[in-house]
């Protein structure tokens, strides 16, 4: 499956490729679709332990209600029905099969979640239903192969899990890594990349190696262990709760490793300021967004764009939780999946106009990452550019990366 990604070619055009024509012929509709609406299903955990990604969700619904003001897509409104599934696999099994069989959704979109996601991944090939721009990163949404049905969006966690691991062996003298890690498939993924980052030396480079499962209250006592490995590396593979957690407690304990978060978890609405900002100093993490709270894109068109949305149709919401703009960016490329197909709103069809992105700029994205996919290309973003916590931003630094420039 590996073998499908693209490397990402440096220097690609940021613009927006013009989008082809909407072909008008005969009208053509599977669930979900009509000369008046197109209804599509999302789940999200607006509840339960990983309740702060929530956020995504909101924005996703208030992005719709955004598209269905300006006229909808090709005159349809959008109907999503947006249902909260606690982080639970069980619960979001229960909730897809009710969009798909009872609200009969033409696709679902954005869902949130490896482990949830996982729970349905079958269902949704079986039913040939598209299962599209998913809120997780890991790397067998990309499986064109055996799951046809599915495509991600973000750059996944394998390749972003290589892009730290590199970046520590060209700067740090000697690394002695610790690694807190989410005991699920969305923190093995990232674990699986990092040690590949590593290479041959992996199991050395690696003293300490800890896990921590959704329901527990605290990872204090698993930051204790790689502190008392003597670790100078601390990789924090953990969902926004408990990224924070351990921030504040690597603070506590007077440990001064260099750290990484994953991108997930580098909100600095929903885990940089509850962490503390004077316990975040300097730590690293990638990025495919630009960041509200970054003020190199204060004037830029995008970022007003984006900033105008959000008052009118997110007014409640935190500006710095960065899960507004993965709601946001997402969902654009979904109305623009929907706008592709014209009057053939079939599934087919809906899952042909997504393979068929070239160069494809989605606003808010960094310059010079761009979306491209095909039918054995289900990797809509692979590409990614370092960070640092400074004050109360971050701040970008180096080239775009992607696994094979890292």
């Amino acid at each position: 499956m590996r073998s499908s990604r693209r490397a990402f070619l440096g220097g690609l055009s940021a613009a927006a490729v013009a989008a082809p024509p909407v072909a008008r012929s005969q009208k053509k509709y599977d669930d979900g679709a009509s000369d008046s609406e197109i209804r599509i299903g999302h789940t999200c955990p607006y509840s339960g332990p990983a309740s702060a990604y929530g956020v995504n969700g909101k924005a996703v619904v208030a992005f719709f209600d955004m598209i269905n003001d300006t006229g909808g897509i090709n005159g349809r409104k959008v109907k999503l029905i947006s249902l909260d599934d606690g982080y639970s696999p069980p619960k979001t099994v229960e909730l897809i099969r009710q969009l798909v069989e009872q609200e009969k959704v033409l696709c679902t979109h954005n869902t949130l979640g490896t482990a949830t996601n996982t729970a349905i991944h079958k269902y949704m090939n079986q039913k040939k239903v598209p299962h599209l721009y998913l809120a997780t990163g890991a790397s067998k949404w990309g499986d064109y192969k055996h799951f046809p049905w599915t495509m991600g969006y973000q750059p996944d966690y394998h390749t972003e899990g290589t892009i730290y691991a590199r970046h520590i062996l060209a700067t740090v003298k000697e690394p002695r890594i610790g690694v807190l890690m989410q005991n699920d498939d969305y923190g093995k993924d990232y674990w699986e990349g990092f040690k590949d980052g590593l290479g041959k030396d992996a199991r050395r480079l690696v003293v300490k190696h800890v896990t921590y499962e959704i329901n527990e209250p605290t990872v204090d006592s698993q930051i204790i262990q790689l502190k008392a490995a003597d670790a100078n590396v601390f990789f924090n593979i953990a969902t926004p709760k408990f990224a924070a957690q351990a921030m504040r407690k690597v603070a506590d304990l007077g440990w001064k490793p260099v750290q990484y978060v994953n991108n997930v978890s580098a909100s600095v609405g929903t885990v940089m300021k509850p962490a503390g900002f004077d316990n975040v100093q300097g730590v690293l993490t990638a990025a495919y967004v630009m960041d509200p709270t970054d003020s190199t894109w204060e004037k830029h068109e995008d970022m007003a764009a984006f900033r105008a949305f959000m008052t009118k149709y997110h007014p409640t919401a935190h500006i710095a939780d960065l899960g507004n703009v993965s709601g946001y960016t997402a969902s654009f490329l979904m109305a623009e999946t929907l706008r592709r197909c014209g009057d053939d709103l079939t599934r087919a069809n809906v899952m042909q106009q997504a393979t068929g992105f070239r160069k494809f700029r989605i606003p808010m994205i960094l310059p010079g990452i761009t979306v491209s996919t095909g039918p054995t290309d289900y990797y809509p973003l692979q590409a990614m550019q370092l960070q640092r916590f400074k004050g109360q931003s971050w701040e970008l630094f180096g080239d775009i990366l992607s696994a094979e420039n890292a």
